[in-house]
C-alpha cells in the first residue's frame, strides 16, 4: 500500500521547498515502477495559496477533509506568523494531525506546528533566519540549529535541501538504499569531474570525452569509442588527458569508475557485488583489487569509516 502524504502549504510558502519534498517522491515511483507514495495538496478552506514568488497552487481538498494519512506536511514561509495567529485555523490543524501517523514542518512549518501545540516537548527546527525568534516564541519546544530533525512522530526541516533529505529518508525506508541513491543523483549531481568537463576548463574535445566516460560508468566503453565520440584519434585523446589531467586516458577512466564505487560504498548499503556491476567491474573481487590500488584501503574499511 502506498505511503499517503498530505501537503498543507500556506500563503508565502517556498516553491523550491515544496518541489524538493515532492519531486524525489515522484522520481522514486517512476524509477521503481511501484506506487510507493501518493500525495495530495490541502489548504484551509480549499482555496488556492500563493507562493513567495506569487505562483498560485490549487488545492485538491480542504483542511477539514483530510482523512487518515501517513504524513501531514506543513509548508510555510513568510506568512507563517500570520497563519499561526489565526485562532480558527489551529484547531483544524490539530484535528488533521490526530489523523496522521506523522507530522512534518518544512521551512517555517514547524512554527505553525508549535503554535498549534504539536511540538510541546519535542525537538524541532525552522529556517535558520528564524531560529532565535522560534526559540524565544516557543519555550516548550527544544529549538535546534540542525538541517532537519526527527523526534518520534514529529519531523522538521529548515531549507529546501533538508526537505529533500527528509524525502530521501522516506524513500530509503520504503524502497531501500539503492533507490534513494538513484533518486538523489537525479537532483544532486554535483560531480566535480562533470563540472570541470562542462565549465570550459578542459579543451572541447577532452570535455566531450570526459562527459562520455561519466555517462558510461556502468557499461564502460572502449577508449577507441571514447576517442571517436570526441572526434579525435586515440593517440590525441591520450595526449590531451596527459596534458590537461596529468594522467593517461585509461587510468583516468578507471579512476572515475572507482570514485563512483566509493560514493556507493559510503552513501548506500548496496552489496559489493552490486556496486561492482554499477561501476563496470565484472566482480566484487576485481573491484576490490582495483579499489585498494587506487585508494590504499579496502572496500570494507571504506564502508566502516564512512568516507
Amino acid at each position: 500500500m502506498a505511503f499517503r502524504i498530505v501537503f498543507l502549504p500556506f500563503d508565502g510558502f517556498s516553491n523550491m521547498v515544496l518541489a524538493s519534498a515532492i519531486e524525489p517522491l515522484r522520481a522514486a515511483c517512476d524509477l521503481s515502477g511501484q506506487p510507493l507514495f501518493n500525495w495530495c495538496v490541502a489548504t484551509p478552506g480549499g482555496e488556492a495559496v500563493s507562493s513567495s514568488s506569487g505562483l498560485q497552487l490549487a488545492a485538491e481538498i480542504e483542511l477539514s477533509e483530510i482523512g487518515q494519512c501517513d504524513a501531514l506536511v506543513l509548508i510555510a514561509g513568510y506568512g507563517a506568523r500570520e497563519a499561526a495567529a489565526r485562532p480558527e485555523l489551529l484547531p483544524a490543524i490539530r484535528a488533521a494531525a490526530r489523523r496522521s501517523r506523522t507530522v512534518t514542518g518544512l521551512d517555517m512549518g514547524a512554527w505553525i506546528m508549535a503554535a498549534a501545540g504539536l511540538l510541546e516537548g519535542y525537538r524541532a527546527t525552522v529556517h535558520w533566519h528564524e531560529m532565535e525568534a522560534f526559540a524565544e516564541e516557543f519555550a516548550g519546544v527544544e529549538a535546534v540549529a540542525e538541517s532537519y530533525v526527527t523526534d518520534g512522530d514529529r519531523q522538521s526541516a529548515g531549507s529546501a535541501t533538508s526537505a529533500m533529505e527528509l524525502a530521501l529518508e522516506a524513500i530509503r525506508r520504503l524502497g531501500g538504499d539503492a533507490l534513494a541513491y538513484d533518486v538523489r543523483t537525479l537532483f544532486v549531481h554535483d560531480d566535480i569531474e562533470r563540472r570541470r568537463a562542462e565549465s570550459g576548463a578542459l579543451s572541447p574535445q577532452l570535455g566531450r570525452a570526459v562527459r562520455f566516460m561519466l555517462d558510461a560508468i556502468e557499461e564502460p566503453r572502449s577508449l577507441v569509442e571514447v576517442a571517436a565520440h570526441a572526434a579525435v584519434s586515440l593517440r590525441t585523446l591520450d595526449r590531451l588527458c596527459r596534458r590537461e589531467l596529468g594522467t593517461s586516458a585509461g587510468v583516468y577512466y578507471r579512476a572515475l569508475r572507482l570514485t563512483r564505487a566509493q560514493n556507493l560504498l559510503t552513501e548506500t548499503g548496496l552489496p559489493l557485488r552490486e556496486i561492482a556491476l554499477r561501476c563496470g567491474f565484472a566482480s566484487a573481487s576485481t573491484l576490490s583489487r582495483a579499489y585498494s590500488q587506487q585508494f590504499g584501503r579496502s572496500l570494507s574499511a571504506t564502508r566502516r569509516m564512512g568516507a
